[in-house]
């Protein structure tokens, strides 16, 4: 084999690597996409989730005393 031959085959080789890097790095920034937004959901849920069990413990009407201690102490 020749130096151009054995050139023109090892760029063709690095051409080959970027094209399936650039496909592995695209599916991995989709995954972390994805996974954002099933964070933002699950934040938010968990906000309305807060919410919702401040509104209950304002509306029960007894105050936030700190609890006794248990029997054995």
């Amino acid at each position: 084999m020749s130096d151009a031959e054995d050139i023109n085959a090892r760029i063709e080789a690095l051409e080959v690597r970027v094209a399936y890097q650039d496909q592995v790095i695209e599916d991995l920034n989709q995954t972390v996409i994805d996974q954002w937004k099933k964070i933002d959901a699950l934040r938010r849920q968990l906000n309305e989730l807060l919410d919702r069990v401040q509104e209950v413990e304002d509306s029960s009407g007894t105050p936030r005393a700190p609890e006794p201690p248990p029997p054995h102490y």
